[in-house]
């Protein structure tokens, strides 16, 4: 039996590898060679002042952003966020960001997940909200951290493990490969459809 062709691609490595800028090149190769395309999703960028990295804000493929975590917020509220390392999790500006970004709508093509991680899944709602367009058989290209001490977080775990999930490993060597590879399995993919 011949299995069908993968419809969520998730890229993984190491931090810093460029997990998001292939994701993000890989979209903007697909809106270039095919602008009708209705995608929707979020990426995650690091918020930097000078040479230091101070958090992180959610961006929505529209152009939308807000905090998802930052290490010099310091309100009556921040106190109860959860926390990652130096980081307080603003996860009420996240979800307000990338849950409507989730919903299945009509038409959709493509969504992009970046990143399914350990500070996007201290919302309750996110998880569920990623598992129901993992089901909903619209293509997914999302990232997803590398486990580390060999342990992978549970929400992360089940992801990598799905039957219909392909898992890209970067390294340095293999960034450019990989970015063809899905971008390629994408196209084909979203002309059948």
């Amino acid at each position: 039996m011949a299995t069908a062709p993968s419809k969520c691609f998730l890229v993984t490595g190491p931090p810093g590898i460029g997990k998001t800028t292939l994701v993000m090149r890989v979209l903007e190769s697909l809106k270039t060679s095919h602008p009708h395309l209705n995608i929707h999703g979020f990426y995650t960028r690091e918020v930097r002042e000078g040479s230091e990295r101070v958090g992180f804000e959610v961006v929505t493929l529209d152009g939308r952003r807000g905090t998802l975590a930052s290490s010099t917020v310091s309100s009556a509220e921040s106190f109860r966020w959860p926390t990652v390392g130096k980081y307080k999790v603003d996860v009420a500006s996240f979800e307000s960001l990338a849950l409507p970004e989730l919903r299945i709508k009509e038409g959709t093509d493509l969504f992009i997940i970046d990143e399914v991680g350990k500070m996007e899944l201290f919302s309750s709602s996110f998880f569920p909200a990623v598992l129901k367009v993992l089901e909903s058989n619209i293509p997914i290209l999302a990232s997803i951290p590398i486990p580390k001490f060999g342990r992978d977080i549970p929400g992360v775990a089940r992801l990598r493990n799905h039957p219909g999930a392909a898992v890209f490993t970067l390294n340095k060597a293999n960034r450019d490969a990989i970015k063809e590879n899905i971008y390629n399995q994408l196209v084909s993919l979203l002309s059948n459809h």
